[in-house]
């Protein structure tokens, strides 16, 4: 039988890996080392569009500066030094992965991550080896919102729009995936409510729920 469904476009903080935290944190020691007041929950409800977005929002500083480069490259460096070593996946991440492939689904990440957070971040996930293709921020010209890393991750997934979803956990994942003409499914473990991700096709609590829900849920189709 044919599905509907054919690839399933992945990010992966707070959708398969429980990051977001760390990420914030990361800013804000970064900002306190270089000299800029950053507040954890001020960060912590950007977590998840790309650093180009996150740091003028936070310090003013464009992204081609030569103090905004400074600050993005040392949040990259506390990030993968202090947290990325001690981060988990969700419970039933890789099963949840598993049985999609087993569905015939493609496997594509779209991240506004790093490149060299990308590879860490599937490490310590543990499903870097049922990836078909991966996507990251150097791959797009504006992170999410704007749909690039989303298009850039449909172009690998060798499917039209209308046979893919998204699995996401932000509004920025969303709306990103909407922009690009692409059904999202949306987690509620990476830390926002319903009323956040309510232009979601469907919202579950975290991969061991969705992977519960699989057989009623758009993945199945």
């Amino acid at each position: 039988m044919s599905h509907a469904i054919r690839a399933v476009l992945l990010d992966i903080d707070g959708t398969l890996i429980d990051s977001n935290d760390a990420h914030a944190q990361a800013w804000v020691e970064a900002g306190a080392e270089l000299g800029h007041a950053i507040a954890f929950e001020d960060v912590r409800w950007l977590v998840g569009m790309g650093g180009d977005r996150v740091l003028p929002r936070l310090t003013g500083l464009p992204e081609e500066s030569v103090e905004g480069r400074r600050l993005l490259q040392r949040r990259g460096e506390i990030f993968r030094s202090r947290y990325l070593p001690g981060l988990r996946p969700f419970p039933e991440t890789r099963a949840l992965l598993e049985r999609l492939r087993a569905d015939g689904r493609r496997l594509v990440v779209a991240t506004s991550a790093s490149a060299e957070d990308l590879d860490g971040l599937l490490a310590q996930a543990g499903v870097a080896d049922v990836i078909a293709a991966a996507t990251n921020a150097d791959e797009a010209e504006e992170s999410k919102p704007a749909p690039d890393i989303v298009a850039a991750a449909l172009a690998r997934a060798h499917a039209p729009p209308e046979h893919v979803v998204m699995l996401g956990d932000t509004p920025y994942d969303v709306e990103a995936a909407r922009r690009a003409g692409v059904r999202c499914i949306a987690l509620r473990c990476g830390g926002w409510d319903d009323a956040a991700l309510r232009d979601a096709v469907e919202i579950h609590q975290d991969p061991a729920a969705l992977l519960a829900a699989y057989d009623g849920s758009l993945l199945a189709r």
